[in-house]
């Protein structure tokens, strides 16, 4: 299965790029992957709707795609459900990074007693990008717990990839509201808002307005999949070039209901331009984990 290599790049190649860099793509365990695919099988009420898996494929293929689509850096994004699971999801995401050299060293964490000791490992083992769910885990930003932890990634300045939007359905924690809290006492940390916040958009992306370093990825966003659930409001386009610098290509792959290629053409067609797609799908990620 090609699945539409020779499309996307074309993508890139026409817009002068050596390629794209996905800020949100899963590799976790064999047996947690597993499990998330079951759930989004089962039509759960975390999404509650028919959810095929395009790239339902062994880890050795989905990298192999991910490298024949030309994506010169990724990541392993992967989250605990429960207390007791992060550390052991770390060890795992730190092997990863270690025989997979194009993925960014991923981490996570949960509100739990230990959480600012393997956050601080992770960070001094070489985590460049660390995965909250608060959709999935159902815990609190403000959970007293993560203080330190924001604290500690706002200082290294490494992101955390949020999803803290209310798509595909709302949970206990998600919504701009509480992310606006957190922001207001750690004002440096670079929050990545997944999914563009939505169905929050108008929210998150004034959350970026008001905060330079928070940054939103394009994760589903603008896809025929997500413009029938959740369209972006046309009103909202201007931010989208305001921002331009501060957007990043991110897709779920393998986890997505639709080819690779949609994400970008999804994206194209916005006609925000050359430049900006420039920067949302290399530059701006190659700007924050490879200059140095």
């Amino acid at each position: 299965m090609s699945g539409g290599s020779d499309e996307v790049v074309r993508f890139w190649e026409r817009l002068g790029l050596p390629g794209l860099i996905d800020v949100h793509t899963h590799f976790m365990p064999e047996q947690v992957l597993r499990k998330v695919w079951a759930y989004f099988d089962s039509a759960g009420p975390l999404t509650g709707m028919e959810w095929p898996i395009a790239y339902r494929h062994d880890e050795d293929e989905r990298l192999a795609l991910l490298r024949s689509f030309g994506v010169r850096r990724f990541t392993s994004m992967l989250y605990p459900h429960k207390a007791g699971m992060a550390a052991w999801l770390n060890g795992w995401a730190a092997d990863f990074a270690r025989r997979v050299p194009d993925c960014l060293h991923t981490a996570t964490f949960f509100p739990e007693e230990g959480v600012e000791r393997y956050v601080r490992e992770a960070v001094e083992a070489g985590a460049r990008i660390f995965k909250s769910h608060l959709q999935v885990g159902a815990y609190d930003a403000n959970d007293p717990l993560l203080e330190p932890v924001w604290g500690l990634l706002a200082e290294a300045a490494v992101p955390v990839v949020m999803h803290c939007g209310s798509g595909p359905a709302p949970g206990k924690y998600t919504g701009p509201e509480p992310v606006g809290r957190l922001l207001a006492r750690h004002p440096r940390l670079r929050l990545v808002v997944a999914h563009m916040g939505m169905p929050e958009y108008a929210e998150f992306l004034a959350l970026a307005d008001a905060y330079a370093e928070v940054r939103l990825d394009t994760t589903m966003a603008f896809t025929d999949f997500s413009e029938e659930l959740t369209p972006f409001p046309v009103a909202e386009r201007g931010r989208l070039a305001d921002l331009g610098d501060r957007i990043l290509l991110g897709t779920d792959f393998p986890n997505i209901p639709y080819p690779y290629v949609h994400q970008l053409h999804a994206l194209e067609r916005l006609e925000l331009g050359d430049d900006w797609l420039r920067a949302v799908c290399y530059g701006n990620a190659h700007a924050m984990f490879d200059r140095r």
